[in-house]
């Protein structure tokens, strides 16, 4: 299947995370026996939390509140839930030159050039997983940096899974429950927070086109 264009796969009602975590290790063994294409999968999760292969349980503010889920994906614990694109990225690395940093970063470039789509802002920061969009005049006692993406990934014989959680309008709130990414000192935003109304096919019709812009089949 080298050179085949990636299969994207849209779900438009929530899938269950046990569900999603299932299919990608499906799909990865047989991207990596070369049966079927590439796979980005667009979709929406119930309220949970997951915690990465750095999460530490004093991280954790709220354990009743949401489903915690255990995953094998980098980073420490996350939200998903409803108003979250997600976006699960199952990529062969082995052709696309074996570089992991790259294609985070790859991720990051796919992330902000959506963004841009819609008059936002997002930023990278040193030390820090993720997508940012600064608030206020840098050097006012207003101003703050929020999180609006989130990038985990997970590969497996060099095939990638997990992904990116894009905010679009997810009850900020539910974030409360947990530290989100280990950064306690700065908050989380979404394209609603910032005042843009972007419905849930014209994100996706976003990310699909910036996508293509990024990688290549």
């Amino acid at each position: 299947m080298t050179g085949q264009p990636i299969e994207w796969r849209i779900s438009d009602t929530p899938v269950a995370y046990e569900e999603a975590v299932a299919f990608m290790e499906d799909r990865v063994a047989a991207i990596r026996a070369g049966a079927v294409p590439e796979m980005v999968w667009l979709l929406e999760h119930p309220p949970l939390y997951t915690a990465g292969t750095s999460a530490d349980p004093a991280e954790l503010r709220d354990p009743g509140r949401f489903p915690v889920h255990t995953t094998g994906r980098g980073g420490r614990y996350t939200y998903h839930g409803p108003g979250q694109r997600v976006g699960y990225v199952m990529l062969d690395l082995k052709r696309r030159g074996e570089d992991v940093r790259a294609f985070v970063c790859d991720l990051e470039d796919w992330i902000i050039r959506a963004l841009a789509r819609f008059g936002v802002i997002g930023e990278r920061r040193d030390g820090r997983v993720g997508i940012w969009v600064s608030r206020g005049a840098p050097g006012s006692k207003l101003y703050r940096e929020d999180k609006i993406a989130a990038i985990g990934v997970r590969l497996r014989k060099w095939v990638s899974f997990h992904g990116v959680a894009l905010n679009i309008e997810p009850d900020l709130s539910h974030f409360d429950g947990i530290v989100p990414c280990g950064i306690a000192e700065h908050g989380v935003t979404s394209l609603v927070d910032l005042g843009i109304t972007a419905s849930t096919p014209e994100v996706d019709s976003v990310l699909r086109a910036t996508f293509e812009e990024t990688f290549r089949p």
